[in-house]
């Protein structure tokens, strides 16, 4: 008689717990093991300096590190029935150069941007921050992957300090170096963070779903890499249930739908100068930006408006 009274919206909550013990236990566990195959792959990159050796290492690790990109695939619709909902260009290859620029809503974006690379994109390099280096596991497994550390100087430092002035730029310029020998796809964020009301009303940002892009980073990889890049993708995703935190649904099992806008644009030669040099550059940089932020904001906003329909 008990459980006759148990409706579908109730046995869903009670099943909350359960979903997110093996969504994070999933996580968890496939994190460490890849990432300790990676680390394994990885350790005679110490002993061997030889650039021929790095780079076949650099290919191995590659190649398990896409593993770590379907198990985060499948943790998708490990406890939910998944949708995604993905417009836009897709012919896309493993064997090419890509830069992303993407909004940031939450960890969850990472995972969406894998699932892609693993269709039919080559594994993507992300910025980190230097902290994260000391995180077990992640710190030496992505440090084997070459992906930038990247270690943000405040003006007082450099004002005590000239020396560091710059010095974050010839460590993404060394790291841009490696990208040219193995098929990459590197991701910026280029509002710097993660989409809150709270940071949206603080930057009084112009658009109504996004925060003011950040052009610095975006600029300075076209400079290092735009002859090597085959396309720019500008990917845009939405949440459906915003009021929710999308790394919440997605472990209680209640995301069920992921909607990406994939536009391919070209690497033209008006994108590609010194932006920190050329006053002129930065300008029209900055404006080819925000226009692209325009048309994101715009996607956002009609993907709302057909989901609430």
């Amino acid at each position: 008689m008990i459980s006759a009274n148990i409706g579908p919206n109730m046995l869903t909550t009670l099943l909350i717990p359960f979903r997110v013990i093996i969504n994070f236990s999933f996580a968890l566990v496939s994190t460490g093991i890849i990432g300790l195959l990676i680390i394994l792959v990885g350790l005679p990159k110490l002993l061997l300096p030889i650039p021929a050796v790095q780079r076949l290492i650099s290919t191995w690790a590659n190649c398990i590190f896409r593993l770590w990109g379907y198990a985060m695939s499948a943790m998708f619709r490990l406890t939910q029935p998944m949708r995604w909902h993905i417009e836009g260009d897709s012919q896309l290859h493993r064997d090419s150069w890509y830069m992303i620029i993407a909004n940031h809503r939450s960890w969850v974006d990472i995972l969406v941007l894998m699932h892609l690379a693993c269709r039919n994109m080559p594994m993507p390099r992300f910025f980190l921050k230097h902290q994260l280096i000391w995180a077990p596991i992640i710190g030496l497994g992505c440090w084997t992957l070459d992906m930038p550390f990247m270690k943000r100087y405040s003006r007082e430092q450099i004002a005590r300090n000239p020396k560091l002035q710059g010095r974050d730029i010839e460590t993404t310029r060394k790291k841009c170096q490696k990208f040219q020998h193995i098929p990459t796809t590197v991701i910026n964020f280029c509002e710097g963070t993660r989409f809150t009301p709270e940071k949206h009303a603080k930057r009084n940002s112009p658009f109504q779903h996004l925060l003011p892009p950040k052009a610095g980073g975006t600029a300075f990889a076209l400079q290092m890499m735009g002859d090597q890049f085959d396309a720019i993708l500008d990917i845009t995703i939405v949440y459906p249930a915003a009021k929710r935190p999308a790394v919440w649904q997605l472990l209680s099992g209640q995301l069920r739908d992921v909607y990406v806008n994939v536009e391919t644009l070209p690497v033209t030669d008006d994108l590609i100068g010194d932006y920190f040099a050329d006053a002129a550059f930065k300008t029209h940089f900055q404006a080819w930006l925000n226009q692209r932020w325009v048309r994101k904001d715009d996607i956002i906003g009609r993907v709302k408006s057909e989901i609430s329909r």
